[in-house]
């Protein structure tokens, strides 16, 4: 190009320039254009080395920037002696885009202080690239793989390749090859993105990001809603590098949300042992910039600090109406040289006086703690869980702290993440859970124990409570340390002094406390002879094997049974101390008369949040000990044995598979002598009860048969259980459920409350339900059952030797209760307790209206009875329009006026089906009466709900209480579907032959086999051959061999000939078990 074109080219260009901002980024974007081009890209590098030759003075190029809307200047990079690297670059800027300044600069020098290998060849994001001078600078003199340098602002990213092209190439448009034969082309690229949006796009990982954004909420709220183009006003484009819009974190008050976002961002994108840097701006104060990063799982590192004086055209206004608001105060300072901060209020009035304030500025270096754990919680709250990540807070002082919550809280994450609802559990325990447990101690301590020598409990209590129920032996001798929650009765009984054994001996349980230490155990045992021992072990005794040798050989010799404690010398350790129970299992087996129990509860994170387990190598033992969990608790919380198998699984993760393989055992060669078996009323109860079918590893059953709900678990739920967990420093009244189940029952009951009514918690309601059973038992009443009641209560109020009468319920009232019967059967009962399933009744899935309940509650206050009112499976009643709800207050006061002293009415609820919390269960019971609030509490060893499942009902019952959409939508949706099936199920099992009772409400229906019973039927399996002919006994057994589909029998439902079904099962498996259905169906008439 000749000389006299050049100048006139420039002329013109400037001539454009001159007229607007506006004008002026449109001729730098028509040079882009040329840079861009290959062709064109020498002439237009030379042009722009030309143009800065025009301004090469510092007050022509500020009077440059004034009259022609754009500056090119040098930027010094390093100025020491013996850098090799070129020292400075080329820099230009437009007055809609950030301009570099005191901001920019300190956060380059705290990138600096970094070792010059945090850079090379990696994959490197600058967020709010502005200009692009970081990400040249980056490029230039640390030689990352690539550096993506990313703004929102449309112009901010063709000014930063303009500036590539500027530094890229010479002043002759020629290539600048570094050490390594690549150009700043090579290694740098410019996008616009809304921080990491470009690499989430396009699916890049990063090694680095560093970053240098806004931290000031705009003072007009309304000015960041506007779109973001590149036409957009000066001024518009200007204050994105300034302020900041809401980002929805609870760091927004602090002006810290967009940083906040950024973080969570870069989280996701960012490779294991990748670095994110930043620049803080310490207004906010140093806490609260470093608790933005701790509680989100990162360790911190401050690289620099300085101060700055706050930029004369940020409006701080905005803080200002912060401090108003809330009791923090922000940090700044009167000037460079003041040492005493001041709030926002007093920087603002200091300032519009004229005086100049700054604030305190730091560079942070961060990397993850626990990088793939910590990224598998955040990729479960981008979905929808923002509120919950508001409350995470994974900082800790102690890192054996962060790394057992961080792993547990990862695999609660990917759990609730992967799985619509919590998977069905065989009462012994989650199998995956058990499996843990016996490699743990096959890995650990050798022994060769394997999931089916493995019970798991509640907790140690209700393990003691239920082996002791389940022998029901006359004497007991327990540990003193042991026998703190045992019934009352049993630690006062003096029924050792009586040793004839008669018909009732049985029902007289005594336990003497004894002293730990083993020498003085045994000499109790040599001379009173107990049939059951519970004890635990003295540290001094526990190192070896001999004390617990000792008492094997004692209690065998006597005839005892024995439970063994270990929970206080149980470590859950990579390097366990020496344990002589388990180094003398290792090298014997256990033998049958013996038990292993032990409690864990020594984790770091959550207090008294408790499983236990039993190993037993005596089959029928756990068979026995696993049906008493089903009867008596349910089961055991499933997010326990989560958490305890995750740090099982932290200590054998990192093993060899096999390579610890037990010891050799000497066989058990001693005879025992005659030692108590299960109590008959014990035995009696277990085989007429019907439990749930145990899988085995490789079965896949149908399961209808049980309670629980595994319908899809609703976002605001899975929200809810996350947050009760991943929360730290919960204040008490955020776990106090009492006001809200106040008015959850007030709402959906009109159940009367007063200043003495007593609510009393637990995991579900069974375990209620069964104190109250030991109630009626103390006072000598009768539980009256309708026939049509849940066959696990029944079940469990035989086991506990419950009085127990049958209520007949006829078919032309749906199996309900009926005055006249109720009437009949009260006038032949001495103190009767009456158990109600209502408003939905369990198994029929029909529903009381209020005027029947009225109804039946006036004819039990006649008699004085003590009505237990089940609201456990109510809650997702799909065709209740003919019943409407319950309002019982009004009738429940006049009745308590006017009827029997001894009337009175406890309400029983869980809030499963309420709020479609799947397998996450809580039960409640609302007591009225003195003589049973102090009745119940002298059985002292029911287990409480931990803090962090009262949390989560206390915040979905607000929910619901609020009318919060999303719950209620899911509520309403499930409703729906539940209707659908239940019309499906009628459908399916009438085509099939069934006589079936249509169902209203909640969770199963009950239908009779008419066509089936009284036929002849041969199942042919692979080794055996069954022949039967079908009855009411059996039906449930053959359903089961033919198809795999799992029902409850008429000894369940306690209706003659109606089995149940239940149909809140996951989509796939009820659409197995119609197609199970129509295959017994087929399999009967072929």
């Amino acid at each position: 190009m000749a000389a006299n074109g050049l100048c006139e080219s420039i002329d013109e260009f400037l001539n454009q320039c001159e007229q607007s901002g506006d004008s002026a980024y449109s001729a730098f974007r028509s040079l882009l254009e040329r840079l861009d081009d290959p062709n064109t890209r020498a002439e237009a590098r030379i042009f722009l080395s030309d143009l800065q030759k025009r301004f090469d003075t510092k007050e022509s190029s500020e009077q440059c920037l004034q009259t022609f809307h754009f500056l090119i200047q040098d930027l010094y990079l390093e100025q020491y002696e013996g850098y090799q690297r070129r020292k400075k670059l080329t820099m230009m800027v437009i007055p809609s885009i950030f301009i570099p300044e005191d901001w920019s600069f300190t956060f380059y020098e705290g990138l600096n202080r970094h070792p010059d290998s945090i850079f090379k060849d990696k994959t490197v994001a600058e967020l709010g690239c502005g200009n692009g001078w970081i990400s040249i600078a980056i490029a230039e003199k640390w030689s990352p793989l690539k550096v993506y340098g990313f703004d929102i602002n449309p112009r901010a990213v063709k000014i930063s390749w303009i500036n590539l092209y500027l530094n890229a190439l010479d002043e002759n448009g020629q290539p600048v090859y570094d050490t390594d034969g690549k150009t700043l082309l090579d290694r740098v690229e410019f996008h616009e993105s809304d921080l990491l949006s470009y690499c989430r796009d396009h699916q890049i990982e990063l090694e680095r990001i560093v970053g240098c954004i806004p931290q000031i909420l705009n003072p007009n709220p309304d000015a960041m809603s506007k779109m973001i183009t590149e036409n957009a006003s000066e001024e518009f484009l200007y204050s994105l590098s300034n302020y900041c819009a809401l980002q929805g974190f609870v760091e927004d008050q602090f002006g810290l949300g967009l940083i906040a976002r950024a973080v969570e961002e870069g989280i996701a994108v960012i490779k294991p042992l990748g670095i994110m840097i930043f620049n803080m701006g310490g207004r906010p104060g140093q806490g609260v910039c470093k608790r933005l990063f701790e509680r989100r799982g990162l360790c911190l590192t401050k690289l620099w600090q300085t101060k700055i004086l706050q930029a004369a055209d940020t409006d701080i206004t905005a803080l200002v109406e912060i401090e108003k608001n809330s009791r923090h105060r922000f940090e700044f300072f009167m000037g460079l040289g003041g040492d005493q901060p001041i709030c926002a209020r007093t920087a603002w009035a200091y300032g519009k006086a004229g005086g100049r304030i700054s604030h305190a500025l730091s560079v942070y270096s961060c990397q993850l703690r626990q990088p793939n754990q910590v990224k598998t919680i955040f990729d479960f709250l981008k979905n929808g869980f923002r509120d919950v990540s508001n409350s995470l807070d994974l900082s800790f002082e102690d890192d054996s702290v962060a790394d057992e919550k961080i792993s547990f809280l990862a695999y609660l994450a990917s759990v609730l993440k992967k799985s619509s609802s919590f998977p069905y559990e065989p009462p012994a325990g989650s199998r995956r859970f058990r499996n843990l447990i016996a490699s743990f101690m096959k890995t650990y301590h050798h022994v060769p124990v394997n999931s089916d020598n493995v019970v798991i409990f509640p907790s140690r209590d209700v393990v003691i409570e239920n082996a002791l129920r389940l022998f029901s032996p006359r004497l007991a001798i327990v540990d003193e340390h042991l026998s703190r929650h045992l019934p009352k009765q049993w630690l006062t009984s003096l029924a050792i002094e009586n040793t004839e054994i008669d018909e009732h001996s049985e029902d007289v349980l005594t336990v003497i406390e004894a002293p730990r230490q083993s020498d003085l155990m045994i000499e109790l045992i040599k001379k009173l002879k107990p049939q059951v021992v519970v004890t635990g072990m003295a540290q001094f005794e526990a190192i070896t094997s001999s004390a617990f040798q000792q008492l094997l050989d004692t209690t065998r010799e006597v005839g005892s049974r024995i439970f063994l404690d270990i929970s206080d010398h149980f470590e859950l350790s990579s390097l366990p101390s020496s344990n002589g129970v388990l180094k003398y299992l290792s090298g014997n087996p256990l033998p049958p008369h013996a038990a292993i129990i032990c409690g864990l509860v020594k984790n770091q994170v959550y207090s008294d949040l408790e499983v236990a387990f039993v190993i037993s190598e005596e089959e029928t033992i756990f068979k026995a000990l696993s049906k008493t969990v089903e009867l008596l608790e349910g089961n055991t919380a499933v997010i326990s044995q989560y958490y305890y198998g995750c740090l099982f699984h932290d200590l054998l993760a990192f093993q060899l598979a096999d390579r610890h393989l037990p010891a050799e055992r000497e066989g058990e060669n001693t005879k025992a002598g005659e030692m108590i078996g299960f109590a008959s009323s014990a035995i009696s109860a277990l085989d007429h009860a019907e439990f749930s079918i145990t899988e085995t590893d490789n079965s896949s059953l149908v399961h209808m048969d049980v309670d629980q709900c595994f319908l899809p678990i609703p976002s605001p739920v899975k929200a809810a259980i996350f947050e009760s967990f991943s929360r730290q420093n919960v204040a008490e009244s955020e776990i106090d459920v009492t006001t809200s189940i106040r008015q959850f029952i007030k709402r959906n009951y009109g159940f009367p409350i007063t200043s003495n009514t007593e609510f009393i918690y637990a995991d579900c309601p069974l375990p209620l339900f069964n104190r109250l059973v030991l109630c009626c038992i103390q006072e000598g009443g009768t539980l009256c059952f309708p026939a049509g009641s849940n066959g696990h209560y029944v079940s469990a109020a035989r086991f506990l030797k419950a009085n127990i009468v049958t209520v007949p319920t006829q078919s032309e009232f749906g199996f309900k209760l009926t005055e006249k019967i109720l009437t009949d059967v009260l006038n032949t009962v001495n103190r009767p307790w009456v158990y109600i399933s209502g408003p939905t009744i369990n198994p029929t899935g029909l529903i009381y209206s209020n005027n029947e309940m009225e109804n039946i509650l006036t004819i039990c206050s006649k008699f004085g009875a003590r009505v237990i009112i089940d609201t456990s499976f109510s809650g997702l009643e799909f065709d209740s329009k003919d019943c409407g709800g319950w309002d019982l207050e009004h009738g429940l006061t006049k009745l308590n006026c006017f009827g029997q002293p001894s009337f009175c009415v406890s309400l029983l609820g869980g809030l499963s089906l309420k709020v479609l919390t799947g397998g996450f269960t809580f039960g409640f019971l609302v007591l009225n009466q003195t003589f049973l609030i102090d009745t119940l509490h002298s059985f002292s060893g029911l287990r409480k709900p931990h803090s962090t499942l009262r949390y989560a009902v206390k915040k979905l019952l607000d929910l619901r209480e609020h009318k919060a959409g999303h719950l209620l939508e899911a509520i309403a949706e499930q409703e729906k579907l539940l209707g659908s099936r239940s019309k499906r199920l009628k459908e399916t099992l009438e085509s099939c032959g069934w006589e079936v009772l249509e169902s209203h409400a909640g969770v199963s229906m009950v239908a009779k086999p008419s066509a089936y019973l009284g036929k002849n039927i041969t199942l042919k399996g692979d080794s055996i051959a069954f022949e039967a002919k079908l009855e009411d006994s059996n039906i449930r057994e053959v359903v089961l061999k033919a198809t795999g589909l799992c029902i409850n029998s008429a000894s369940w439902t306690g209706i003659p000939g109606y089995c149940r079904f239940t149909i809140a099962l996951e989509g796939s498996e009820f659409e197995r078990a119609l197609a199970c259905i129509a295959k017994f169906y087929s399999f009967i008439n072929n």
